[in-house]
């Protein structure tokens, strides 16, 4: 199977387009996830810089975060996925609907996605995320049973957090979750947070196993059902993810530091790209 293991751009955004390209490819990254600007003259700007670097590029849509509201979130997601899936991605990662909404209205945006996602023949995954449809397994897993072709960006940190646990009591939660997966956001979550301050501290040991075994499970199935790529974005935050907890203002640790020694070890764990 081909590994791709992406860089993300959050956490980079001060940086100018070349700028963060260089940097990306002194790491070693195949790609970028990132989300794109609207106009189309910017948004052109960066789908060249990053083709002609040679890297792939997956969009992350989460704007939609800005738009509480059911009509301004529709009419925020459609517009964003269709400039998302103008560029030509490998796949769009969207944060999708809210944990306020109706079932009825998750499920509206869900369709306009794979609409927007047949129309342009880009696949769009939609990221387990707190305060989305996804953001608890119970709320996601009516819409696994109703929905068969939904597909999902594992960010189970998140779920780590909402749930205050390691997610041990809950193998019928994974059972059902982890074979939808397309993509996976490789971030280490615990159960008071949805990112360990140092993912390489021994005190982390727990829960960096725990994710890597969630991750393993996934590309062991993505293997089983032929697929020829799995994709993988490390994607550990800036301050104040890099706090010491529980309130501490004193950073321990460098985002974009551990976001390249996660793609060693996800390198060393599942090899480079064919």
């Amino acid at each position: 199977m081909d590994i791709r293991i992406f860089a993300p751009h959050w956490g980079s955004n001060e940086l100018a387009p070349q700028a963060f390209i260089e940097r990306v490819l002194a790491a070693g990254f195949d790609g970028i996830e990132m989300s794109l600007p609207l106009d189309a003259a910017e948004r052109d700007q960066w789908v060249r810089l990053i083709a002609d670097a040679g890297l792939g590029l997956i969009v992350a849509q989460w704007e939609t975060v800005f738009h509480p509201q059911f009509e301004a979130h529709k009419h925020a997601l459609a517009q964003l996925l269709n400039n998302a899936c103008a560029a030509r991605p490998l796949l769009v990662n969207s944060h999708t609907g809210k944990d306020y909404y109706t079932p009825e209205q998750n499920e509206e945006l869900i369709a306009l996605a794979d609409a927007i996602s047949q129309e342009h023949g880009v696949a769009i995954v939609h990221e387990i995320h707190r305060s989305r449809f996804s953001g608890h397994p119970m709320l996601l897993l009516p819409y696994l049973q109703r929905l068969p072709g939904l597909h999902l960006t594992a960010d189970l940190s998140h779920w780590c957090c909402a749930c205050e646990s390691l997610l041990e009591d809950q193998p019928q939660t994974l059972a059902a979750t982890l074979p939808r997966v397309r993509h996976i956001h490789a971030r280490v979550g615990h159960a008071q947070g949805p990112q360990v301050a140092d993912f390489r501290a021994p005190e982390a040991a727990a829960e960096l196993e725990a994710h890597l075994g969630w991750w393993d499970r996934i590309i062991a199935l993505r293997k089983s059902e032929g697929a020829q790529r799995m994709t993988l974005t490390p994607e550990f935050g800036p301050a104040p993810y890099t706090f010491q907890l529980p309130y501490s203002q004193r950073p321990v640790s460098n985002a974009w530091e551990l976001n390249v020694a996660m793609l060693n070890l996800l390198r060393s764990r599942y090899g480079r790209r064919r």
